[in-house]
């Protein structure tokens, strides 16, 4: 998926509307992956939001997962990603650094709460991503027992796992409605968790 020049054109149009102080990826950021999680986001976003609370019990098409796991999982993905993103730039606070998921705990939320946190982990996310500058791009990191990772790779990563995961809500979702990952990085993606 290329963006298109009707892509190129409506960005700099949104840059003129909103004026200096606001954010941008940076020049070396792998613009075509950031798109396809940011479609991915805002996809699974619709079909979170046709969802009432009482369909986030329903099973979803991930065996022994309700929906809520599915949206909880994507959320701790975010975070997981964020902070690791974030460790490029400053050092993590206490609380980052103990982190640790808690997949059946989160489904547990409410669901106003569910959806909260599905909204904010998808900004913050989308902020750590801005604030990468140039040589972050280029950086590889190792993030809490994973190999390393270069940074490239995290958007690509996170448009997969988000997809997918809009899949697994099973709310009219078919496979033809997904971007096509290429076999070799579906296997490659599914090494690793984040």
């Amino acid at each position: 998926m290329t963006p298109g020049a009707s892509d190129k054109s409506g960005l700099e149009a949104l840059k003129a509307r909103q004026g200096a102080g606001a954010r941008y990826d940076a020049p070396d950021a792998p613009g075509e992956y950031l798109l396809l999680a940011r479609r991915g986001s805002a996809f699974f976003a619709r079909k979170l939001n046709e969802l009432s609370d009482v369909d986030l019990d329903a099973p979803s098409l991930r065996k022994g997962w309700s929906r809520r796991h599915v949206i909880v999982d994507v959320c701790h993905s975010a975070r997981m990603q964020a902070i690791a993103l974030k460790s490029l730039r400053e050092p993590l606070t206490d609380e980052e650094e103990a982190w640790k998921p808690d997949l059946r705990l989160a489904a547990t939320l409410p669901p106003r709460a569910i959806r909260h946190l599905y909204e904010h982990t998808s900004v913050h996310l989308n902020v750590e991503y801005r604030d990468l500058v140039n040589d972050d791009w280029k950086r590889v990191i190792s993030f809490r027992g994973h190999s390393s990772l270069p940074i490239q790779e995290f958007p690509l990563r996170r448009a997969y796992k988000i997809w997918k995961a809009a899949y697994h809500l099973a709310v009219c979702v078919r496979l033809s409605d997904l971007p096509v990952f290429p076999p070799d990085i579906q296997s490659e993606l599914g090494l690793v968790t984040f």
